[in-house]
């Protein structure tokens, strides 16, 4: 089957596995596992961090990041339909009692200057104090505009805030931009990078910030259930795909391309390419359960629904377009009762 329905599905690859089984390992949580501690070491080094925290999934990375930069009863500005604050279960109040203040997103995926500078809480005592930002890129596919983060960034500095940026797809925004990791990162006080997506590791991410920053989120683990012992297995398979799956991306990013300029050439399907691994479809609800068992009738997995959204990853390979368009043809052509 050819999975699209996110780049999470990836499968280690045997050198991936190779490299696990070769691992290092130790206690981690003691501090002794020298395969964690150099792949956290390289992680920072590669943002232009100062310390990295390895943990199980961005989503812990995210929620690590809220604990540490706010405290109950404080509040965190996040975009309407960002992950942090949309798809990982309401963590921050459930567990740090933190209020998420969401705000609509511009067409583009970022957020307004001007609303985010007006969900801003102060020091009156009917509102909820403000104390981070978090922001993320990629957005649904597409590139955090670079003047935009340095604004959005400036602009939480100048009213005290801190700022978190969700990182999970961040390797993709730097092989499409054309940009360090490390400038990807600039102004923000924490970022959590994901390794299970593009990069294709079975397991885990990296929080990443100053050495103050990482201390007290490498206690927020613990708390959360999030240590663990020789995970230098986890922590191999994550450093294989930083020293050799970054670059490939690139190769992710061009079958979306061909993909979207295939689709969009079919009837009844609206498209709407992004700048890295993602195709975004519009089509009629009435056709999307049809739709779906049709694809998977022809060896396509994709979640469809009003907005569908087909990922490409480094298990779809070129000769995959071909048969995801052909499906897509065949249904736009079947005979219509």
């Amino acid at each position: 089957m050819i999975d699209l329905r996110s780049d999470t599905v990836t499968r280690p690859t045997p050198a991936m596995r190779e490299a696990m089984a070769r691992a290092e390992v130790g206690d981690d949580v003691w501090g002794d596992d020298p395969t964690v501690a150099a792949f956290e070491a390289a992680v920072a080094e590669r943002a232009g961090m100062a310390a990295g925290l390895f943990v199980p999934s961005g989503t812990q990375g995210n929620l690590i990041a809220l604990l540490c930069h706010c405290q109950r009863g404080e509040a965190f500005i996040a975009g309407q339909f960002s992950h942090i604050y949309r798809d990982e279960g309401g963590g921050a109040a459930a567990l740090g009692s933190i209020q998420p203040q969401p705000i609509a997103h511009e067409a583009d995926g970022t957020l307004a200057l001007f609303a985010i500078e007006d969900a801003i809480g102060g020091e009156d005592i009917h509102h909820t104090r403000t104390r981070l930002l978090a922001l993320e890129n990629t957005y649904r596919g597409k590139v955090m505009p670079k003047a935009w983060q340095q604004d959005a960034t400036t602009l939480a500095r100048r009213h005290g805030l801190s700022t978190h940026l969700d990182g999970a797809r961040l390797f993709n925004a730097a092989v499409a931009s054309g940009r360090p990791l490390a400038a990807l990162c600039q102004g923000f006080d924490s970022v959590s990078l994901c390794f299970s997506k593009g990069l294709g590791a079975p397991v885990g991410s990296v929080l990443v910030g100053d050495a103050a920053f990482i201390a007290r989120a490498r206690r927020w683990r613990k708390t959360l259930g999030g240590g663990m012992r020789q995970v230098g297995i986890l922590a191999a398979g994550c450093h294989h795909a930083l020293e050799h799956h970054v670059e490939r991306l690139t190769e992710d990013h061009a079958h979306a391309r061909q993909l979207a300029e295939g689709l969009a050439d079919i009837d009844g399907v609206a498209v709407q390419a992004c700048d890295t691994n993602m195709v975004f479809l519009a089509v009629p609800e009435a056709d999307g359960r049809a739709l779906e068992a049709h694809l998977a009738s022809r060896g396509v997995l994709a979640s469809v629904g009003a907005t569908t959204r087909l990922v490409l990853h480094l298990d779809v390979g070129d000769a995959d377009i071909p048969r995801i368009l052909s499906a897509f043809r065949s249904f736009a052509s079947r005979p219509r009762a």
